[in-house]
């Protein structure tokens, strides 16, 4: 045997060894995708406009249900919740504007935190103050919400929605999977 026909069947090896391993690794990354897919989030589709520009009615968007097992929600978060006096048991997702044990107000279009104005890059004026237009105290497990698109939301200024307690916050939306052309990470404002 030549010593370039034993080249060539060496290289021939180590190239399917390699295609070998690839798509071995390949099959492992798609296993473990699937099962962090199937096991820590919940896949939901958004109806309504009140969380637009962010998201529109149609989005279909990935609830991570492992985080708050850990950590308290965060102000800006965008949750999915269920109100248990709702006997359709909706889906709202909307975004956390207060937290718990601050005073959430809302004064000349403006919402104030504790007395303070609310500055975020993104948080559109509120023309409608509703339950909010009187100090609004949360309790230890409870949260103000907002939709993003204030004219167009029904959230905690209204007595149906009120204040979301903790157990009625199914997770933290972190990921739309469709449409496919926004396609990406859900953030703060």
């Amino acid at each position: 045997m030549d010593y370039r026909e034993l080249n060539r069947e060496s290289r021939q090896t180590n190239l399917l060894r390699s295609a070998i391993y690839w798509i071995t690794d390949l099959a492992a990354v798609a296993v473990l995708a699937a099962f962090m897919v199937l096991f820590f989030c919940e896949r939901v589709t958004v109806t309504g406009h009140s969380m637009e520009p962010e998201l529109a009615a149609g989005d279909v968007v990935l609830i991570n249900q492992v985080q708050y097992q850990f950590q308290d929600p965060v102000r800006f978060d965008v949750i999915v919740f269920e109100k248990e006096n709702d006997s359709a048991a909706k889906a709202y997702v909307k975004r956390v504007i207060g937290l718990p044990g601050e005073t959430v107000q809302i004064i000349n279009e403006t919402i104030y935190i504790n007395g303070k104005p609310l500055i975020a890059e993104g948080l559109s004026h509120v023309t409608l103050s509703g339950l909010a237009a009187e100090p609004v105290t949360l309790g230890d497990d409870e949260y103000f919400v907002l939709g993003d698109n204030r004219d167009s939301s029904e959230d905690s200024r209204f007595a149906n929605i009120g204040n979301v307690r903790r157990e009625e916050i199914r997770g933290c939306i972190w990921f739309r999977i469709a449409p496919f052309k926004d396609l990406g990470q859900i953030g703060p404002p």
